[in-house]
């Protein structure tokens, strides 16, 4: 599970774009699936990923459920978190919406992973926090990003 890298509104920046194909030189397919939040963002992004996966038939998929409907309330709790708020900070400011989203991220997450073949391994590009929100209510443990792009734990590439 990985976040879109550096965008301006719905597009990857020029910095963005290498960072995808950086990124992409760090593969190691095949992969059973190609899983997109359905952002433009992020579906660009995994379009640099799979087709230096060596992928390109392999269809993208959207996962709309990988975007939260209130993603007001994510920003407007991440600010009050404070700058660089991480999942577990906005948690501290809004538990009982932290631990629903989480809840309703993690089954999107269940869904992708209940539906790989045995021994398969998706590619999901997503967002900051709800990527987060995602591993929290598939696995119940904050694990946090290692920046925007990089890979995040779960999956392990």
């Amino acid at each position: 599970m990985r976040r879109h890298t550096d965008n301006d509104g719905e597009r990857l920046t020029q910095q963005g774009v290498a960072d995808a194909e950086a990124i992409g030189q760090e593969l190691q397919p095949p992969y059973s699936a190609f899983v997109s939040s359905g952002a433009e963002r992020s579906t660009e992004m995994l379009g640099i990923l799979r087709r230096a996966a060596g992928q390109e038939e392999t269809p993208i998929q959207e996962a709309a459920g990988l975007r939260s409907a209130v993603e007001d309330r994510w920003r407007d709790a991440a600010k009050a978190a404070g700058k660089g708020a991480d999942v577990e900070a906005i948690r501290a400011v809004d538990p009982e919406f932290v631990e629903r989203e989480s809840w309703l991220l993690g089954l999107t997450l269940r869904g992708i992973a209940d539906g790989l073949p045995d021994g398969g391994r998706a590619l999901v590009v997503g967002h900051s926090p709800t990527n987060e929100a995602a591993v929290l209510g598939l696995t119940g443990e904050v694990v946090p990003p290692d920046g925007q792009g990089r890979r995040d734990p779960v999956g392990r590439g």
